[in-house]
């Protein structure tokens, strides 16, 4: 299942660009943008700094003394956005009693993918020595594959990953390689689903769901089926989820609702005992 891929095919340009498989998406992250403004004027974040780097920040919504931490990581494929954009999805959890991470980190071409994967991990682990505990770890596409090392790392007390990517081979070939400058060997070596499994044998959470919209590219279905499988069968607990109608930029839109299903499961998930 995850052993050698056919990098011609399929059109992996046109299954990865969500960009350009989405044309309206500048209103969906115009939107986003809307309601980041509006949350932040609502319940203004206190930023945390994580490291010494401009970027190497936070914004932490606070629910409340003793309050669970959930650490949402930003997407676009570790090369565009910051953590101002997704402020939006902040009151959704502070409505649960659950506060809310959102760090930035600095972006490729500047810094290679594996300098971000340490930067998250240093945010990761800052909510830990705050709240004494691992956090509840999400987060989309690029954040998605981010939150699933997280866990095989034994960062985090579960992860789920919307519209994740587990495998990034199949990237090299696309333009979004341009400032990644992934080669094989390192795209499979940043490859969660070659990471160890999180099954019990080692701190940290045991939990990954999936999550994908249903309107995605068979690719992006393809790889959060193919890790939910492949992590199941070997002692992760594992869940699938395609939401009908969504694509890769309006499968967020049930984190800005404090009644979806997937935000009421990653409250349940963030509190302790889950």
């Amino acid at each position: 299942m995850t052993g050698e891929i056919d990098l011609e095919a399929p059109d992996f340009e046109s299954q990865y660009n969500n960009r350009a498989r989405v044309p309206d998406h500048p209103a969906v992250m115009a939107r986003w943008r809307e309601l980041a403004e509006a949350a932040r004027a609502a319940h203004p974040p206190t930023e945390i700094a994580y490291g010494p780097g401009e970027r190497e920040v936070m914004d932490l919504f606070d629910a409340g003394p003793g309050a669970p931490v959930a650490v949402f990581l930003h997407g676009g494929y570790w090369q565009a956005l910051d953590k101002s954009w997704f402020s939006g999805i902040a009151p959704a959890f502070l409505a649960h009693g659950v506060s809310l991470a959102v760090p930035s980190y600095d972006l490729a071409p500047a810094v290679r993918l594996g300098r971000i994967l340490r930067q998250v991990r240093a945010a990761v682990e800052a909510i830990r020595a705050r709240t004494g505990a691992r956090p509840v770890v999400f987060g989309h596409s690029a954040g998605g594959h981010m939150s699933a090392c997280m866990l095989s790392e034994g960062r985090a007390s579960a992860a789920v990953a919307i519209s994740g990517i587990f495998d990034l081979r199949p990237l090299i070939p696309t333009s979004l390689n341009a400032a990644l400058d992934l080669d094989e060997r390192e795209a499979a070596a940043l490859s969660p689903v070659f990471w160890p499994m999180p099954n019990g044998s080692t701190p940290g959470g045991t939990v990954l769901d999936c999550v994908v919209g249903g309107d995605e590219s068979s690719e992006f279905l393809r790889q959060s089926r193919m890790m939910a499988d492949h992590w199941a069968a070997n002692g992760v607990e594992t869940r699938y989820d395609a939401l009908p109608g969504l694509n890769h930029f309006t499968v967020l839109d049930p984190l800005f609702d404090a009644n979806s299903k997937l935000v009421r499961r990653i409250a349940d998930l963030a509190r302790p005992g889950a």
